[in-house]
């Protein structure tokens, strides 16, 4: 009798630790599934930059860009190539540890460039992106919407600029 309870038991113990793996590999997966996705953090935190340079708010920028930083790292190397994504966590990096907005906007340039290459040859988002051209400062940016505001001279020269091309 106690060799049949022991059996039964143990079976028990097998379908729980069945149920549980079963559990695990299943959330597993599910994280695997999200976490290859295009970047999503990447684009909405590039635009934030963008738009806090619009305004001249360095603080701001800097925070945004701290956040840019951190979606930046978190994208798989699937999607960003170890080049483009040092140069990336670089330029971002020294905007998010800037507090002037010049300075700022120069390393924006270079952010601009690694992001809208990256733009065109991985999805990031669904919506298409806009991006736009500066003659004054012969530098392109992405935005989110086809209207220009400018992130390169900000108040000073808000609408300069034309939409040059469309990433979908």
């Amino acid at each position: 009798m106690e060799t049949l309870q022991f059996k039964t038991n143990i079976k028990k113990v097998l379908l729980l630790i069945a149920l549980i793996a079963t559990a695990f590999a299943q959330t597993g997966f599910a994280q695997h599934e999200h976490t290859t996705d295009k970047a999503p953090g990447l684009l909405p935190s590039y635009y934030n930059v963008k738009d806090a340079l619009v305004t001249g708010d360095a603080a701001l920028a800097a925070t945004k860009a701290a956040e840019l930083v951190r979606a930046i790292a978190d994208t798989d190397e699937k999607t960003i190539n170890k080049s483009a994504k040092e140069s990336l966590l670089k330029h971002a990096g020294m905007i998010a540890a800037s507090k002037d907005i010049k300075n700022q906007r120069e390393h924006f340039q270079a952010v601009s460039e690694d992001v809208i290459a990256l733009t065109k040859t991985a999805k990031l988002s669904d919506a298409p992106a806009y991006q736009m051209y500066c003659p004054m400062k012969k530098s392109n940016w992405l935005s989110s919407e086809k209207t220009v505001k400018n992130p390169y001279y900000g108040s000073a020269m808000l609408t300069c600029g034309k939409v040059v091309g469309t990433i979908k």
